[in-house]
């Protein structure tokens, strides 16, 4: 079967076909083109389109095509489940989703940046996703300090740095940032972790290591999703807003998001919290 999506791959676009060809379609030929000729093509061709607007193998709220093909084909591994976080995390610019997910998304860019030929990116992230599903499989609990005493020598000279560096103040970053979240409350609370990294002037991976340990011990997502909630609660409150405007003002990009997350952290469903406020 031929499958076919947009030209220059770099981290969904090769997780997809990686992800078809051994779970899949292990006969699957893939074929990538330019954004505009994808749709003409695949008509022309019989093939599959993927991972671009108005097809069913794409993007849903926020899940990536990835995650769509594990879901529409029934895959079960436990260890693609582990991948997909991984791949969501990469592809979406939310580093904090897994701690791999900046790496994934550094090699994959990296690959892009030094390969032009679309069919030889893929061979070679073939063999890389081949890689991640045996770490996702047989070594994802391991420890890289539990390899031999020299690492962890290391591992306990880190420890003491860390401990020595408790006390140290707040790094300018860090208080830079504090005050962008603090004008984010009064915005729609848009900013991602890829937003304020390049305003700070820092990296993305460092960006999302280092966050916990001047926010309440909270990821940047996590941070940022319960000062939406917490919004959206006031909000709820306070004003005569629907549903559907304090979502968007509080930075979810539609409604099913908004309920869903909004559900998790409170217990109940926004139009169910906002009439138990309203008696």
């Amino acid at each position: 079967m031929k499958w076919i999506t947009r030209e220059r791959p770099k981290i969904d676009r090769i997780a997809c076909p990686w992800l078809i060809k051994r779970f899949v379609d292990p006969e699957a030929e893939f074929i990538f083109a330019p954004y505009t000729e994808v749709l003409g093509k695949a008509k022309e061709l019989g093939a599959t389109p993927f991972d671009l607007p108005d097809v069913e193998y794409s993007h849903y709220e926020d899940q990536c095509t990835f995650d769509y093909i594990i879901k529409k084909h029934g895959l079960k591994d436990p260890a693609l489940h582990r991948i997909a976080t991984i791949v969501r995390g990469a592809d979406t610019d939310q580093h904090d989703f897994a701690p791999q997910a900046a790496g994934l998304e550094a090699i994959f860019s990296g690959l892009a940046y030094n390969i032009k030929d679309d069919q030889e990116l893929l061979a070679i992230g073939m063999t890389i996703y081949d890689g991640i599903f045996s770490w996702a499989t047989y070594l994802f609990k391991n420890k890289h300090a539990q390899d031999g005493p020299v690492e962890q020598l290391l591992l306990q000279v880190y420890h003491q740095y860390l401990k020595q560096s408790k006390g140290q103040k707040m790094p300018e970053w860090a208080r830079t940032l504090k005050e962008m979240i603090q004008d984010q409350l009064d915005t729609t609370m848009t900013l991602s972790l890829q937003q304020a990294s390049e305003e700070l002037e820092i990296n993305p991976a460092y960006l999302s290591r280092e966050f916990s340990k001047y926010f309440d011990n909270l990821s940047f997502g996590d941070f940022m999703r319960n000062l939406r909630i917490d919004k959206a609660k006031q909000l709820i409150e306070t004003t005569d807003h629907t549903l559907t405007e304090i979502a968007y003002l509080t930075g979810f990009s539609d409604q099913s998001h908004f309920n869903r997350i909004f559900k998790k952290h409170v217990g109940q469903s926004p139009s169910v919290y906002k009439k138990s406020k309203k008696k």
